[in-house]
């Protein structure tokens, strides 16, 4: 697992992620969702940033049918469920049980042999520091049960 721990940086979320380059998919739904304001703004935030390999493993469609215009407020509610309000690190997260996600669902937090997984999601690049938040890589986009 690679982390970054302590890198100062002064690019918000949504640039950071962008800049990283495994974010791309995330990047697209957080511009279709309109919530690039938000991860642009203040925060602090904690993002758990499905990988773009993480988004392929969606049934076939299943993105596609989220970017439509119409089911904007389903990709809202799903990306709200990656996104935990604070400054959390990996460290401190590993050490929960369930993460209070912004759609208002808790995700279980699993520490597994050094690894943390919300969700079934496992953390693949942990701490990626940001101006307004940080952003740890998961190898699998979480839906939520109520959308």
């Amino acid at each position: 697992m690679n982390t970054m721990t302590n890198t100062p940086s002064t690019k918000n979320l949504v640039d950071t992620a962008a800049a990283n380059g495994s974010f791309k998919t995330f990047g697209k739904a957080i511009e279709r969702a309109g919530m690039n304001e938000t991860l642009r703004g203040t925060g602090p935030f904690t993002v758990f940033a499905p990988t773009d390999a993480a988004f392929d493993k969606l049934p076939v469609g299943k993105l596609e049918n989220l970017f439509k215009p119409e089911n904007k407020e389903e990709l809202v509610s799903l990306l709200n469920y990656h996104v935990v309000n604070g400054r959390k690190l990996v460290a401190d997260i590993g050490k929960w049980d369930t993460a209070k996600t912004v759609n208002g669902q808790s995700a279980p937090i699993k520490m597994t042999d050094d690894k943390v997984s919300i969700d079934g999601a496992l953390v693949t690049s942990a701490d990626i520091g940001s101006s307004n938040g940080v952003i740890h890589g998961i190898d699998k986009v979480n839906i939520p049960t109520k959308l």
